[in-house]
């Protein structure tokens, strides 16, 4: 007995193929862009356990950064402030404000708030704030405008990527030490190659700069 196909049958293995490999290439790029850290990590906003507005204390009142993470200019991580310095000001502010009393709760019993880190690296990944702070690198470029935050986010995807491309272009990102906190700061194009020729600014990008 002998069985007649229609002709267009002819193109089935060809229409095959073109849906594996396509199908295939959807997953890749559904991938890439999905498990991306511009997609996962970007808006990252931790609820923390006590509230506490970036934009009142960098914003409206104009506290420097270093006045809480102080070891930005001298050491690898910034640090989130001890009670002690919360409590330099609250002790006499708002102390009748809920927030302020856990605050100084956790004062008088020794035991720190336990604050929920926003901007999180990967254990493999080193780097060094002040290495950044002390050639003009500025807060805002890697962390955004914490100073109109009410809660701070992640900004920044913080990928390997997004780390090299400045790391090849450093001036795209420096402006004067001096300035390193102000969040307001316009970039210069000019002033930053200048301050890159000046200082000899020469970012490394094998592989052991931050992965050691």
């Amino acid at each position: 007995m002998t069985v007649n196909f229609p002709k267009w049958t002819n193109q089935l293995p060809a229409i095959a193929a073109l849906a594996v490999v396509g199908g295939g290439l959807t997953v890749v790029l559904a991938v890439w862009y999905f498990f991306s850290p511009e997609f996962t990590d970007v808006g990252y906003m931790p609820h923390q356990p006590i509230a506490y507005s970036h934009k009142l204390h960098a914003g409206l009142m104009g506290m420097d950064c270093r006045y809480c993470h102080v070891n930005v200019e001298v050491g690898p991580h910034a640090t989130v402030p001890a009670t002690e310095v919360c409590m330099n000001c609250h002790k006499t502010v708002r102390t009748d404000s809920p927030e302020i009393q856990k605050l100084a709760a956790a004062h008088d019993s020794g035991m720190p708030v336990h604050w929920k880190k926003v901007h999180l690296l990967p254990d493999y990944a080193f780097f060094n704030h002040a290495a950044h702070v002390r050639v003009g690198v500025g807060c805002v470029s890697c962390h955004g405008r914490v100073d109109q935050m009410e809660e701070v986010r992640q900004e920044k995807a913080l990928s390997m990527a997004w780390c090299l491309e400045c790391h090849r272009a450093p001036e795209t990102a420096l402006r004067p030490t001096d300035r390193v906190t102000d969040m307001a700061w316009t970039h210069d194009p000019d002033l930053a190659q200048r301050l890159r020729d000046e200082k000899q600014i020469a970012p490394p990008t094998h592989c052991s700069a931050c992965h050691r």
